[in-house]
């Protein structure tokens, strides 16, 4: 490991992001140095790290490559690996823009969750082609304190319960994991979204995301959110034929979520790059110790 390693700050509706570029896949970033690197008092700070591979150099990715140069190895702040992340890859697609590795316009990221088509606007705003929800039956319920609300099972290549609230502070803290049942329906934990009507078409919501604690935004989840409303509103485009489109507020700004009569959906927002630098790779070293 050189003694420097290149790092950068980004955020997309404030879900926020360590980015390490590595095209060769040189440096061990293992679940104690994500960890590090994501500390907000110790560390950068960050709701996960964003891993910038070329496809072909990472394992996970190799068949990918054909489809995708880059492959997006996203990890939680707590070092856990996960599927995918929507407000990741618009952070991610911006970065490869500002390295200039990309331009404005279509490209592909490969991610766990499959290989993301992605479109930077020339306003600044990126939109994630973020592939089709599933729908798992039976009945799912969340709790917060001794409250529980009936949630969707949405699957956006991550897992996610969607419950719909009076009011957003009914989601209490969201500090630890609520308490799902049965536990069957999500065997490695889940993302879990309090949501509430703003208007038609409108909503907001709070979310914990499995293994970062509550964010400010969370992409799959608003995508989640969004299939969710529109089944409980009766909307489904693959009957109707026609898209349906729902603005999501999150504490970090506002997403806008469109399913098609595919079944693809697609999110679309801000992506920002705020600062870029070099990391001693002593103090990450010393830091997982």
């Amino acid at each position: 490991m050189s003694t420097r390693i290149a790092f950068l700050k980004g955020h997309g509706t404030e879900n926020d992001f360590v980015i390490v570029p590595d095209p060769e896949n040189l440096i061990d970033l293992t679940p104690a140095a994500v960890a590090a690197l994501c500390d907000r008092r110790a560390g950068i700070g960050g709701d996960g790290v964003l891993h910038v591979v070329r496809s072909a150099a990472h394992p996970e990715a190799a068949g990918m490559a054909a489809e995708a140069e880059w492959f997006m190895d996203y990890r939680n702040g707590d070092g856990s690996i996960a599927e995918m992340c929507g407000n990741g890859v618009r952070v991610f697609a911006r970065y490869l823009q500002h390295a200039g590795h990309v331009t404005e316009g279509d490209l592909a990221v490969a991610t766990r969750g499959g290989v993301k088509s992605v479109h930077i606007a020339k306003d600044g705003d990126v939109t994630v082609g973020m592939g089709t929800a599933r729908l798992p039956g039976g009945d799912v319920t969340v709790s917060v304190g001794d409250r529980s609300w009936p949630a969707r099972n949405v699957n956006m290549g991550n897992p996610h319960a969607v419950a719909f609230v009076d009011d957003l502070s009914d989601a209490g803290d969201l500090y630890a994991p609520p308490p799902f049942s049965p536990a069957a329906a999500y065997p490695d934990g889940v993302n879990v979204e309090f949501v509430v009507d703003r208007g038609p078409r409108h909503v907001a919501m709070r979310v914990h995301e499995r293994g970062s604690g509550e964010t400010r935004s969370c992409g799959t989840g608003a995508c989640a959110v969004a299939v969710a409303a529109a089944r409980r509103d009766g909307a489904d485009p693959a009957e109707t034929g026609t898209p349906v489109t729902y603005t999501v507020d999150v504490p970090g700004g506002t997403l806008v979520i469109t399913e098609r009569p595919d079944g693809e959906i697609e999110m679309t927002g801000p992506a920002v790059i705020v600062a870029e630098g070099e990391l001693d790779a002593n103090w990450l070293e010393n830091a997982v110790r």
